[in-house]
């Protein structure tokens, strides 16, 4: 797409490959360059570098954590996990079903609410962001006291395990992708781009680099998974009618430079001080390793000092450590402006061949001729099966969702009433309701089988519930009870009781009704590949398909469409 007037979003704008592509996106012209950084500082002084390069393009700063809430994008996370409001409100927002009220109240909600950027660019290594969080070193925190010698209050107890479940990774990440795909949805943006990872520069389980002892280290091998599960949520969102053009490049190779330079070595943000240890003051080794030591090392108040080349979010790497990474046959390296230029050119709709979520559409194995070719034969068998044992195979709560299954012996049912579409489009509501409850109170084999699989029984009255012992909607979270509101009420129906109200008997007649004026745009006479669902595959005088009604609401009422065939 054209980048001219634009409005587009960098997220982690101020790192390396993000000023990069900064500095790339300003020769097209946009509108603005909205720049995002963890820090407020940076942010800023991304924008004080830029802007003597930004002619008429606005720029304007944003900054924060975007895997929160608003008002937590400036807490260090250590500060978070250590609050119990924070805590527990992190927990909530990641592990309660999405809302508008946990939507909103996300800072990257709120950055894309604010500006409704054309254009995303992220650039933030999203899989290191969380899979360093380290859920191992969690365990081990938590273990000392489960299982362990040391004591520990309930109260504290509790505390450790909240912040065990605050480490998940995919629970994080997965609702991360929900608020990220609302909030682009909501705020109409044409192109997603993801600068990925592999997490291991482009190597593989051999890799010497690791974060820890193993080989593979566990935390390199969580960055990874995180880093494959993204290109694999990507994949999906753009198979997604209606939403952005996603895209990702997901470099295989160490990403340097910023600057070469002498001065002082920092780890983390921190000056790594000088300490020294005289040999009269060595530990002498016994059963155990102590990490206090005998605290017989001296501080020399003075920092490290050297020559190092600055790789941006990587930090920063000696000569030998830079030369050692960069060899042939290690992992090499790529350049954030080579980076830039393939994100700019994917962009503006160039095929660079480096677009992962192209490559996974262009190489995954889709529905085959064969398959539909032998679908019919397939269905003919089980309708043959279904009138030698006198028996409908309607639905049974194993392929989900409960939706699904309600709507098939709703159909099923309103098939029993009715017979044809044709006669469910001309029949009155009351007399529909009046003749589907009375087979469900009568029948007891239909009715079982509805009840059996979980399916329970909202009768015409609203307030009489047909049930057995197990129920799929609501969703059973570990408690006994939840409050019965008329807003539960009518939320469990829709999602998975067989609802014989009137309100719900006239959308079927409804539904009825539309798919004939549907027909009647097609002519009877149209012999073309046109149409796929035309009056052959409807035939709307003969017994209701209770499969294709069902398929056509995930079609057309849940926007559940399969975009690409």
């Amino acid at each position: 797409m054209d980048i001219r007037d634009k409005k587009i979003l960098i997220l982690g704008g101020w790192g390396l490959v993000g000023s990069a592509i900064v500095r790339d996106s300003l020769k097209h012209n946009p509108s603005e360059i909205i720049i995002h950084s963890l820090q407020k500082s940076e942010a800023e002084s991304a924008i004080d570098a830029h802007q003597k390069n930004a002619g008429n393009t606005k720029l304007s700063a944003e900054w924060g954590n975007i895997f929160v809430r608003e008002y937590l994008k400036e807490k260090y996370r250590e500060d978070v996990l250590n609050n119990p409001k924070y805590r527990q409100q992190l927990l909530f927002d990641v592990m309660e079903p999405l809302n508008y009220e946990i939507l909103q109240a996300s800072n990257l909600f709120q950055i894309i609410d604010r500006h409704k950027p054309d254009i995303i660019v992220d650039t933030v290594n999203t899989a290191t962001a969380l899979a360093y969080q380290d859920i191992y070193f969690e365990y081990h925190r938590l273990k000392k006291y489960v299982g362990g010698n040391e004591k520990i209050s309930h109260e504290n107890l509790l505390s450790e395990m909240e912040k065990l479940l605050d480490t998940l990774y995919i629970p994080q990440f997965i609702r991360h992708i929900q608020i990220l795909f609302d909030s682009m949805m909501q705020s109409q943006t044409k192109m997603y781009l993801k600068i990925g990872t592999t997490g291991t520069g482009g190597m593989g389980l051999n890799i010497p680099y690791t974060h820890s002892e193993e080989k593979p280290s566990r935390v390199l091998l969580s960055k990874s998974a995180l880093a494959g599960a993204h290109s694999m949520l990507l994949f999906l969102m753009g198979r997604t009618p209606g939403g952005p053009i996603i895209k990702e490049i997901k470099p295989a190779a160490a990403i340097a430079w910023k600057g070469i330079e002498f001065g002082e070595i920092k780890k983390r943000g921190k000056t790594v001080n000088l300490f020294d240890c005289a040999p009269e003051n060595a530990e002498t080794l016994g059963d155990e390793f102590h990490f206090d030591g005998e605290k017989n090392w001296k501080n020399l108040n003075k920092p490290l000092k050297s020559v190092y080349i600055d790789t941006g979010e990587n930090g920063i790497f000696s000569l030998g450590e830079f030369e050692a990474i960069t060899t042939a046959g290690q992992m090499e390296f790529v350049t954030p402006e080579e980076i830039a230029h393939n994100a700019v050119m994917e962009i503006i709709g160039s095929s660079t061949g480096t677009d992962i979520i192209n490559a996974l559409d262009n190489s995954i194995m889709g529905p085959t001729y064969r398959a539909g070719y032998m679908r019919d034969n397939a269905i003919q068998k089980m309708i043959e099966l279904c009138d030698e044992n006198d028996s409908d195979s309607v639905a049974f709560e194993i392929l989900g969702p409960p939706r699904l299954s309600k709507l098939l012996h709703e159909a099923y049912l309103i098939k029993k009433v009715v017979g044809t579409i044709e006669n469910l489009a001309k029949i009155s509501v009351e007399e529909l309701t009046q003749k589907a409850e009375k087979i469900m109170l009568e029948n007891q084999e239909i009715r079982s089988q509805a009840i059996s699989i979980g399916i329970p029984i909202l009768l015409s009255d609203g307030k009489s519930l047909l049930r057995g012992p197990n129920v799929v909607s609501p969703k059973n979270f570990g408690t006994n009870t939840i409050q019965m509101t008329q807003e539960n009420i009518e939320e469990w129906a829709d999602a998975g009781w067989l609802d014989l109200r009137q309100k719900n008997m006239e959308k079927w007649i409804g539904r009825a009704k539309r798919i004939l004026t549907m027909l009647k745009t097609v002519s009877q006479d149209d012999t073309s590949s046109r149409y796929h669902h035309g009056h052959v595959y409807w035939s709307v005088e003969k017994p209701i398909a209770i499969g294709k009604l069902a398929a056509w609401i995930f079609i057309h009422e849940d926007k559940g469409e399969r975009e690409k065939r």
